[in-house]
């Protein structure tokens, strides 16, 4: 099947959320995002508005959609712009400035047939094109138990950077640099 990615539009807000919280209720969640399917279902319809009207705007973060020919949303990942002038990023300052990968998510019948990469060229591709300052580099984080994930990344041309954030959890563990350099 064929996808065409595209950022998403502001009145899809509720496509976005629907498809954030199928996510969050994916086997991997608890590995893959830093929030959790209930407490996202609890917000309200206004912040869900709010959060794909900022990502449609495009200027601090946009959300990417892969979607398919039958009109159904087959993933999604949404790109962060940090910018050494402006917010730390991911809870640091950023050294260079760069554009930050999250909220990968791709159907579970979706997968396997070149949505992930699909995604990530456009997200990339995007990165690069941004105004201002030239985006020096593009990153992501994955838990060290997300194997599958990782290779897919690693398939793609991110390397790992050797940087690591701890992630709460029973037993303690890590998330992953990885990145792609222009």
């Amino acid at each position: 099947m064929d996808y065409v990615v595209r950022a998403v539009r502001a009145d899809e807000w509720l496509r976005a959320k629907e498809i954030r919280l199928e996510a969050l209720g994916d086997p991997m969640a608890h590995l893959a995002f830093r929030e959790t399917y209930e407490s996202s279902v609890a917000k309200p319809d206004a912040f869900w508005q709010e959060r794909t009207a900022q990502a449609a705007e495009g200027e601090h973060v946009c959300q990417f959609i892969a979607e398919g020919a039958d009109g159904e949303w087959a993933g999604t990942v949404s790109v962060l712009v940090e910018r050494q002038a402006g917010e730390p990023g991911f809870g640091e300052a950023v050294e260079v400035d760069q554009t930050h990968l999250v909220g990968v998510y791709v159907r579970p019948g979706h997968r396997g047939r070149g949505v992930v990469d699909a995604l990530f060229r456009e997200a990339i591709e995007w990165s690069w094109s941004l105004c201002g300052p030239p985006v020096e580099r593009v990153r992501l984080f994955v838990h060290e138990a997300n194997v599958p994930a990782a290779a897919s990344y690693r398939r793609i041309g991110f390397v790992p950077t050797g940087e690591t954030l701890p992630v709460e959890s029973e037993p303690p563990s890590q998330d992953l640099e990885f990145e792609i350099r222009r």
